[in-house]
């Protein structure tokens, strides 16, 4: 090989190792260390800290949408009320629970609880194809879900889960603890971008700005493990808006936008209420302690019912 030749090659080899980085640096953000002014200017902001529990009716005159959407009890699970003790409800909820988003109908054509599309009904509406794949998957429906090993709903289900959530506030972000499943969700507002070519996941990436005293929250970059209506996965053009604003001093309005423009045939819109508890902390949530659930390829559940520590010679 002439030297020519191997000072092509070595030129084309940087050139395509710059490329690859200044890929990766452009999905990149570097956090800065927050000045004491931006600790202080998180009082300006609405306070949104605490744990707060889905579902509940805000103070007559709050200003909450009128079609708030109640909580939606996971499969074999009653969701808890408005005002009832810690864990009245949500503390029956299993592993294998629904993760079809609160809203989400059964079929295109359907009304969903606080839910409102483009279409008759007022339901989500799916375009044709991804219409017939839900009734079809709902035509020979699983037993249970891949909830029941312990893979949490995603987006934007997990915000449906009758389980307290911790809103905590730091300068340029807003970090929700769910307890349902011990998820973490970041909502960053330190003036980065959507990313270009996001990584697929459960909770897709989130971006917010505050207009007035409403934080803004979008979404991209979800993982096709997770459902938005029966049998029916987002493509990779989903986006996630979401408008948390507080009603009143301990209850939160949330609207939830879905966009796809490949399996919705119309925006879909949820509306619901946050009810902040002072007096609660999240609690532990390790679905994968000791558990005996389990759903095989077929979608099959199944139990295993020996004893932790049994002798299984005898």
């Amino acid at each position: 090989m002439t030297t020519a030749k191997k000072l092509l090659i070595c030129a084309v080899a940087i050139l395509i190792s710059v490329l690859i980085s200044s890929v990766g640096i452009a999905q990149q953000y570097v956090t800065k260390k927050p000045t004491a002014a931006d600790w202080a200017g998180l009082a300006n902001l609405p306070d949104f800290n605490g744990v707060w529990e889905r579902g509940g009716a805000p103070a007559r005159g709050a200003g909450q949408p009128a079609n708030s959407a109640a909580p939606t009890a996971p499969r074999g699970g009653a969701a808890p009320a408005a005002g009832a003790p810690r864990g009245g409800g949500g503390a029956t909820a299993t592993p294998g629970a629904n993760a079809t988003p609160a809203g989400a109908q059964r079929g295109a054509g359907g009304r969903g609880a606080g839910g409102r599309g483009g279409g008759r009904g007022g339901g989500m509406q799916l375009n044709p194809e991804y219409e017939a794949k839900s009734r079809a998957y709902q035509a020979n429906q699983p037993e249970d879900n891949t909830t029941a090993n312990c893979l949490p709903p995603g987006m934007p289900g997990i915000m449906t889960q009758p389980y307290p959530m911790e809103f905590l506030m730091t300068p340029g972000k807003v970090t929700i603890v769910i307890e349902a499943y011990t998820q973490v969700r970041h909502i960053y507002t330190d003036g980065r971008k959507l990313p270009e070519d996001p990584d697929p996941k459960f909770f897709g990436t989130s971006i917010g700005h505050w207009e007035g005293d409403t934080l803004v929250a979008e979404s991209i970059g979800f993982s096709p493990s997770i459902r938005i209506a029966p049998g029916v996965a987002p493509s990779d053009k989903m986006r996630v808006v979401e408008r948390f604003r507080l009603a009143d001093p301990d209850n939160m309005s949330i609207e939830t936008t879905l966009t796809d423009p490949v399996v919705l045939a119309a925006p879909y819109t949820t509306t619901a209420n946050l009810r902040r508890h002072r007096e609660w902390t999240i609690e532990e949530y390790i679905c994968e302690e000791n558990n005996r659930n389990s759903v095989d390829n077929n979608g099959k559940a199944g139990i295993n019912l020996t004893l932790p520590g049994a002798n299984s010679s005898k």
